[in-house]
């Protein structure tokens, strides 16, 4: 039952959600050199984060996240890698904002909005930080700009929701000169996460993630064809597919 609520929710905002207006003309896309640091000295290789660090330093992810608010892409004049670079980085220290904000917590999906909306009642769609002056929330990066304004399914695979079923957090921010290659290595590092994925030729047991955002991930094939692109154990066609259970834990 709590799986089809799940799918159930994910199909109400995949048919609610309209474009964002979120962006401002005239800016210039920030530097994300001062997050890469917070994420290669507060989260692991393996994508474990030190929530308490971040504390520490909660000055230095502030900042951060003030520059991002006052310098929202504008989509006029940003190239598309430094605007996705900018929502992916944004999406993930909005999250890493969000748990230590509220830490100590054991999972995100304990945080819940302060007054509630029917069917917009989750922690995702909290609007705890503003864009161009704006109030924004996480459901609206995620569900009305990376996946409604660019034809990218690997973004799902560089956003974290602070959870141990969700992909690794990456320990370097996305940049856009890179960006291609950090998809890449994300999108092939989480296919091949055996804590993740179990992937064989004849039966694999896969992320909820490729059940909730299907259509994302096969626009131009099935879901086999788009596994295939990265997964070290080639698939045969007729595999048996199944998902996993999602492990909302904190990713600590």
């Amino acid at each position: 039952m709590h799986s089809l609520l799940v799918v159930f929710s994910i199909l109400l905002i995949n048919l609610a959600c309209g474009r964002s207006d979120l962006g401002q003309s005239g800016t210039v896309a920030p530097s994300h050199r001062d997050f890469d640091k917070l994420l290669q000295e507060f989260v692991s290789i393996d994508g474990k984060v030190d929530y308490k660090g971040f504390m520490r330093e909660k000055k230095q992810l502030d900042d951060y996240l003030n520059v991002l608010s006052k310098n929202p892409p504008d989509r006029k004049v940003w190239t598309k890698e430094e605007q996705l670079a900018y929502w992916i980085n944004a999406y993930n220290a909005f999250t890493i904002k969000l748990i230590i904000d509220h830490y100590p917590v054991k999972s995100i999906r304990d945080i819940k909005p302060k007054y509630p909306v029917p069917l917009l009642n989750t922690v995702w769609h909290i609007e705890f930080f503003e864009i161009g002056g704006k109030p924004a929330s996480l459901d609206e990066i995620e569900h009305k700009i990376l996946r409604k304004e660019f034809d990218e399914p690997r973004i799902h695979f560089a956003i974290n929701c602070a959870s141990f079923s969700c992909p690794v957090l990456s320990n370097e921010a996305f940049v856009p000169e890179r960006l291609e290659l950090q998809l890449e290595k994300a999108a092939f590092n989480f296919i091949n996460d055996t804590k993740r994925n179990s992937i064989s030729a004849e039966n694999i047991k896969v992320s909820q993630i490729f059940s909730w955002f299907k259509e994302d991930f096969t626009r131009k094939g099935d879901l086999i064809d788009y596994l295939n692109q990265y997964s070290k154990v080639k698939i045969n066609k007729k595999a048996k597919i199944s998902h996993l259970t999602y492990d909302w834990s904190l990713n600590e």
